[in-house]
């Protein structure tokens, strides 16, 4: 599965077992020149390139996603991580790989929003 990690979540703790797992991984946090990045820009750049965005940061992307669901805008999928804490990263791996199990395919995806 193709994901985005937004800047929030560790490239070495999240995204590296994901990768290992087979999944594409891109971490915002390891482009420094992505740093900064508006949310709204975060989820365009998810969508343009067909990633699950996945953040810590869903008080601003929940509200982000309604908006855009009420205007019709789709995006590849969003998973919001609501209830770890940054450091619970074998937490955090796991609740996404179950969502991933559950939903294989990459169009069933298309703007739904789970959260872990």
């Amino acid at each position: 599965m193709r994901l985005l990690l937004d800047a929030n979540l560790s490239q070495h703790g999240v995204g590296a077992p994901l990768s290992d797992g087979g999944h594409d991984v891109r971490c915002l946090a390891a482009e420094p020149e992505l740093e900064g990045l508006a949310d709204e820009a975060v989820l365009e750049l998810a969508t343009a390139e067909q990633r699950i965005l996945i953040t810590r940061n869903s008080r601003d992307f929940a509200p982000i996603c309604r908006m855009w669901a009420e205007a019709g805008r789709e995006h590849a999928g969003v998973i919001l991580i609501w209830t770890f804490t940054h450091r619970q990263f074998a937490e955090i791996v796991d609740g996404i790989e179950r969502w991933l199990f559950d939903y294989p395919d990459p169009a069933s995806w298309r703007g739904l929003v789970v959260a872990i």
